[in-house]
């Protein structure tokens, strides 16, 4: 058996309904729409209405917002930074060329503290936590704040 040989199960498909194509077919004049009404028209949708009933989308209640100030951080663990060569300065570009980070946020790099750092590293990033600046200056490196 070859791939164009490939075919479904006997019965197991059905070709379609031929519409509209003259009152002998059995499918003619109103295409098997019936009279009139909004389902016999064009582009007819019914979008979720529920005859009259309150919507489901419109019973459920509504929860939490979007806050349109919120800072967006590429954030990155210590621990990842341990791949680099010793005296690396390291920037969110640098980071980006190697691999490390797919891409980088409006609001530039965030480092967090999680894991070992056994690399001297100068670090360059738009915001560090308290644990991520005492981990690098203890391995020998600094924290430069963008």
């Amino acid at each position: 058996m070859k791939l164009n040989e490939l075919q479904p199960a006997v019965g197991a498909t059905k070709a379609p309904k031929r519409v509209g194509r003259g009152t002998g077919s059995g499918l003619g004049k109103t295409s098997a729409k019936g009279h009139k009404g909004q389902k016999a028209r064009s582009g007819a949708k019914k979008n979720g209405f529920e005859g009259g009933q309150m919507p489901l989308a419109r019973r459920l209640p509504k929860r939490g917002f979007t806050n349109i100030y919120a800072k967006e951080y590429t954030v990155i663990n210590i621990s990842d930074l341990n791949t680099l060569k010793d005296d690396t300065v390291v920037t969110a570009e640098l980071l980006k060329q190697e691999g490390i980070i797919s891409k980088i946020e409006k609001d530039g790099l965030k480092v967090l503290g999680r894991g070992e750092l056994a690399r001297k590293l100068t670090v360059k990033a738009a915001k560090f936590t308290k644990t991520a600046e005492e981990a690098i200056k203890a391995a020998g490196g600094s924290v430069e704040v963008l």
